[in-house]
């Protein structure tokens, strides 16, 4: 029992670990976030299971973790206010093409990274930016003012 306990509290940590650090998808990792990480999972499991390498062991371990991920993936889709809290909600940095710079510093983004967001979108100006937004995944959607409004998904008949 202690392991089912010990897996449920080092999972609980991880969890407020990786909404705290931010938005970062896995291909902008640095190499050194990368290596953490990893390393993070050596760490998590030495102390889930005490150095204790039996099988029975490691299935509880993983048994806890796969149960709460399927807890949280079930509250996501029960509850939506829960979405919020465990995976974050998108956030407008860009209105009008002036960037929020409160909001950017909140998020841990710089100009330049928005910046370099924007010109692999195509964008050369902040100016053309009608509205960017930081989704949850850590991906920016740019909305700008030469976007047509036939683009896009099609309107569905008898929704307005």
């Amino acid at each position: 029992m202690e392991i089912v306990i010990r897996a449920a509290v080092l999972f609980l940590f991880l969890w407020a670990i990786t909404r705290i650090v931010g938005r970062s998808t896995v291909g902008e990792l640095s190499t050194f976030q990368l290596v953490l990480y990893i390393v993070m999972g050596d760490l998590v499991q030495q102390g889930v299971t005490q150095q204790d390498y039996s099988v029975t062991s490691a299935l509880l371990a993983v048994g806890v973790f796969s149960l709460l991920t399927l807890a949280l993936a079930w509250a996501n889709a029960r509850f939506p206010r829960v979405r919020g809290i465990t995976h974050g909600i998108p956030v407008i940095i860009v209105r009008d093409g002036v960037p929020d710079l409160n909001r950017l510093s909140t998020e841990r983004m710089s100009l330049d990274d928005l910046m370099a967001d924007a010109r692999q979108k195509g964008i050369r100006r902040f100016d053309e930016i009608e509205l960017a937004v930081l989704e949850t995944n850590g991906r920016v959607s740019f909305f700008t003012r030469t976007d047509d409004a036939s683009e896009g998904a099609p309107e569905q008949p008898g929704i307005t």
